[in-house]
């Protein structure tokens, strides 16, 4: 059952990634069964008051963050944050990310998915017609490829404390 639930997420990020990578929109169907999936993954690893309390402190991590680049984006660069600097769909994957990992493993995955991005675009921005980052969809290759590694015997596993 683990098994079918990761390919599912793995299929709604491939979805997620081609969309956003392709037009820069992506359907919101994607958002709430992605949230289901990866919440289902993160409570077969997890008791309720742990799920609770990894998800609040995550939910919370994401929010700091996202406060921070509103700030930047107001109040150094002048710009209107929300679908001028940062789009929604970036914002909404970076909270159904915070609900399928425990919080050491969300924080690993989150920079590391952030960092991937921004690192991949570099080279794609020589064939892309936009000057955006595709970062959600960048960040679910990301999520991909993590969860295609832990399918592996002997990797380590994303939900341990």
């Amino acid at each position: 059952m683990i098994i079918l639930i990761q390919i599912l997420t793995m299929v709604g990020c491939g979805v997620l990634a081609f969309q956003d990578i392709k037009d820069r929109e992506v359907s919101w169907v994607l958002f709430p069964l992605l949230s289901i999936t990866l919440t289902m993954l993160h409570f077969q690893n997890m008791d309720w008051p742990t799920l609770g309390v990894s998800i609040l402190i995550n939910i919370i991590t994401v929010s700091f963050v996202v406060f921070l680049l509103w700030l930047i984006t107001r109040f150094v660069f002048h710009k209107v944050f929300l679908n001028v600097s940062f789009g929604l769909g970036d914002l909404l994957y970076f909270y159904v990310l915070a609900l399928g990992f425990p919080t050491v493993t969300f924080i690993y995955l989150f920079v590391g998915a952030v960092g991937f991005a921004l690192l991949a675009f570099l080279p794609m921005k020589l064939f892309l017609k936009s000057d955006t980052v595709p970062l959600a969809g960048l960040m679910g290759i990301f999520l991909i490829a993590v969860l295609t590694i832990s399918l592996f015997p002997g990797s380590p596993s994303l939900y341990a404390m």
